[in-house]
């Protein structure tokens, strides 16, 4: 009997268990891309991502957008077996997920600091959580310099967001558009705007952050490197490595590294040994 009861337990407490939690609500932005609201009570950390699974079908790494009292929101891609399912899914329906996992942005380290933070499409995502906690903390942090970039006007994400934080105090931002001018958005890419931030202003006081795919994150760093930005002000998230979350698969590992673990916000000291 003794051994049974050990053997619930370990199975309740188990980190890598999946449990059931219920939709609470969903935003479509675009045809493909989706936030999904789910009931969750596990403290966050703005960078951090959760493992949604469906029975018999598998499951996927997904970044945190958002988070508040018992819920967490997962901005979600539609581009796989398991996506689609869960675009299957409606509110008051459930979803199994396991974590948090990872390392989160430091936001420790980024208090008392002028923040930059320079995210593509849905790079938007896992930075979006941390850009929130700034704008309801703002005598934490000095300014804030956003430059988000998107494809096209139809694949913008975070509509309201990025008008709340248009208006924010202390917020400076710029949008952009890759292949098109439209209200309210510049065209070109994210990397062109770098320029326009005052650095010589933040007296070294300051922290760059960038998320996004590969080859903007390359060149996103060449653009701080040539402002004289420092390796060691840079931090950024591999947060499309992810795979089982807890170091197993070795899917997400770069030479020593697994990126679940040690990361996947990384400081540019690190990172740089990590880009494809």
């Amino acid at each position: 009997m003794e051994n049974n009861i050990k053997t619930d337990l370990s199975l309740k407490d188990n980190p890598i268990r999946p449990q059931a939690y219920k939709i609470l609500k969903i935003e479509k932005h675009t045809q493909i891309e989706w936030t999904f609201r789910i009931e969750f009570e596990k403290e966050m950390v703005p960078g951090q991502f959760l493992e949604l699974s469906l029975p018999r079908i598998g499951e996927a790494p997904i970044s945190v957008s958002g988070f508040g009292d018992n819920f967490v929101e997962l901005t979600i891609r539609n581009v796989g077996e398991v996506t689609k399912e869960i675009f299957e899914k409606k509110v008051g329906d459930y979803i199994f997920a396991r974590g948090p996992y990872g390392n989160g942005w430091p936001i420790e380290d980024l208090k008392g600091k002028n923040i930059i933070v320079v995210a593509g499409g849905t790079g938007l995502s896992p930075v979006r959580g941390l850009i929130e906690y700034i704008r309801k903390n703002p005598d934490d942090f000095k300014d804030l310099y956003l430059i988000s970039g998107f494809k096209n006007h139809n694949s913008v994400l975070f509509k309201e967001d990025l008008e709340k934080w248009k208006n924010t105090e202390k917020f400076h931002t710029r949008y952009t558009l890759d292949t098109e001018e439209y209200q309210g958005f510049k065209k070109g890419m994210v990397t062109e705007y770098v320029k326009e931030i005052p650095f010589k202003d933040f007296d070294e006081n300051f922290a760059c952050l960038m998320v996004g795919p590969p080859v903007m994150i390359r060149f996103t760093a060449l653009a701080f490197l040539k402002e004289g930005v420092k390796d060691e002000q840079i931090w950024t998230s591999f947060e499309r490595r992810m795979s089982c979350g807890v170091g197993k698969c070795g899917h997400c590992r770069i030479n020593d590294t697994y990126v679940c673990l040690d990361g996947p916000v990384f400081n540019y000291t690190k990172a740089k040994e990590l880009l494809d």
